[in-house]
């Protein structure tokens, strides 16, 4: 496995990878709660290793930041796969899914913005990571359309720009305090009538 400079990247032992793993999950609920402004001191604390560690792992905000949006990408990919190998009914895989990553997305602007392509984010999605991804969520559609749970003339791109849309309504909704009606009407509009 490589690392972002193209070298091959050492094994952890199973104490520095789990401190990783712990930076990393404490981080993601972090961003999740106080966007970008988290503190590599305070995501120490909580993590409960010094920062010294984190810095280890993470040398800049930008890579920790870098590597939990590309967890996220992972598991958003992960996700849909799984749901196409289960058998899951092609409108609720579709439906799900979709909900899903909204509530994700809608937890972190810095994830918004990295599935947003068009927004010259700092945070690049690897080529084959992205690929991956829209490949996986491309064929819940696909599945969709095909069983007659999802209309014919919207594409990937379509579905993700709703997505990233509705995410951003699910924010505003949530500081008001207020359900986010938008996802139910979206997903009733992609729906073949």
């Amino acid at each position: 496995m490589g690392d972002n400079t193209g070298h091959i990247a050492k094994p952890l032992r199973s104490d520095a990878r789990r401190n990783r793993d712990q930076v990393l999950a404490v981080a993601r609920q972090m961003l999740a709660v106080d966007g970008s402004s988290v503190s590599f001191d305070e995501i120490a604390r909580r993590a409960g290793v010094g920062v010294g560690t984190v810095y280890r792992h993470f040398p800049t905000r930008n890579a920790l930041f870098e590597a939990v949006i590309l967890g996220r990408i992972e598991k958003f990919t992960e996700r849909a796969r799984t749901l196409l190998a289960t058998g899951t009914a092609p409108e609720e895989a579709f439906r799900g899914y979709f909900a899903e990553l909204v509530g994700e997305v809608a937890l972190n602007q810095a994830l918004c913005e990295a599935l947003d392509d068009s927004t010259g984010t700092v945070i690049a999605i690897p080529e084959q990571l992205r690929d991956e991804f829209l490949r996986s969520f491309e064929t819940l559609l696909s599945q969709a359309k095909r069983a007659g749970a999802a209309r014919s003339d919207v594409d990937i791109a379509d579905v993700l720009d709703l997505v990233i849309g509705v995410a951003a309504a699910e924010r505003r909704a949530r500081l008001r305090g207020t359900p986010n009606q938008l996802i139910a009407i979206v997903l009733d509009g992609l729906t073949v009538r």
